[in-house]
């Protein structure tokens, strides 16, 4: 965090309790002419966070068939009509069952059998979903959902998920009931040590304790180097179009481009100089077995053979012949043996590169 940004955040928080203490700061002239106390209505646009006990809620209702029709209107487009996602993002609704109502565990989750888990078998109040898609949707507009829709969508993502009836009204004063039969409600404990409010006895960070996690930190023979373990295969990049174009134009998050062409030019290797094409020919069509640049191997060195030729004007073409046909008694009496496989561009490749030196570069 930079400086500027913490003096910037501490000179909002000094206005902001300011503001709560009823504006005495400005009262007393302390800060003379710098800000004003928020209204109550810039306060009540602001405070808008629903806690799990429901505190911050505000009054409202929205039937299952009211939230159906904002959802399609609003929301289908990325997670798919019933909530099962749309190639953008993954389900929110799926894999919990009667039981898991029942329980308030969902059972899934705790066996790792779920092929894909959905929000509906993590989340585990009813405020989360509210608070969330009240501050944060839809995606291109934030915020502009009324009260009411958000309770009508909440009330059909529940119907959803076989959580309420189809009939159902989810209003500020039934909303209790429905989380009551939430799927995951018992799934999330905050009785550990990384929780500020957990007992001493339990190792709670706040109370004293330690946490609940106990390692040696470990500083020799560390890796250099750290490989990702986990890769999605480039076959399926594609599978649901390009996810580059799938995110929101702002914030941190962008997705890989998926489109094909940035595998494709990565795939493509980069264009070999000559020499190299030339070097790669030689190791390929085992030339490099029976010659060394600098030293006889079976056959004379490529030094050799370029001490021999040199002042010739017609060497390339010589030594074009002789490689193309094979021959022996030049070198000594281990033949060459004929490469009339190679085509006849690739032999005077080999010829030039052997004569300019058989630089690997």
């Amino acid at each position: 965090m930079s400086r500027f940004f913490k003096a910037s955040l501490s000179g909002a928080l000094v206005l902001a309790f300011a503001t709560l203490a009823g504006g005495t700061a400005w009262a007393d002239g302390k800060y003379s002419g710098v800000g004003r106390p928020a209204t109550r209505a810039e306060i009540h646009a602001w405070d808008i966070d629903v806690r799990p006990d429901f505190k911050g809620l505000r009054p409202g209702s929205g039937s299952v068939d009211q939230g159906q029709e904002v959802w399609e209107a609003k929301c289908a487009s990325c997670h798919g009509s019933f909530g099962e996602s749309n190639e953008v993002h993954t389900p929110l609704i799926g894999g919990t069952t009667k039981d898991d109502i029942k329980t308030g565990h969902v059972l899934s989750l705790v066996k790792g059998d779920a092929p894909q888990r959905s929000a509906i078998m993590k989340v585990a109040t009813v405020s989360t979903l509210f608070d969330y898609i009240n501050r944060a949707m839809p995606l291109t507009s934030p915020k502009s959902l009324s009260n009411d829709e958000v309770y009508g969508l909440v009330a059909y993502l529940l119907n959803l998920a076989e959580i309420v009836p189809a009939d159902f009204v989810l209003t500020d004063k039934n909303i209790a009931e429905a989380q009551a039969r939430m799927p995951n409600r018992n799934g999330m404990s905050t009785d550990h040590g990384m929780w500020p409010g957990a007992p001493a006895s339990k190792g709670g960070i706040g109370n004293g304790g330690k946490p609940d996690v106990k390692n040696t930190a470990c500083m020799s023979n560390c890796k250099t180097e750290v490989k990702v373990a986990s890769l999605l295969p480039v076959y399926a990049e594609t599978a649901h179009g390009n996810l580059a174009e799938q995110n929101r134009a702002v914030g941190p998050v962008r997705g890989k481009d998926t489109s094909g062409k940035a595998a494709a030019v990565a795939a493509a290797p980069a264009p070999l100089s000559e020499n190299a094409a030339a070097a790669k020919l030689a190791n390929d069509n085992g030339c490099m077995a029976c010659h060394g640049v600098a030293n006889k191997i079976v056959g004379p060195g490529y030094n050799e053979v370029v001490a021999k030729y040199k002042g010739q004007a017609d060497a390339e073409a010589k030594l074009v012949a002789k490689v193309k046909a094979g021959g022996q008694g030049v070198w000594g009496a281990v033949p060459m043996p004929p490469q009339g496989h190679l085509k006849d561009g690739d032999i005077r490749s080999l010829v030039k590169w052997i004569l300019s030196g058989a630089k690997a570069q």
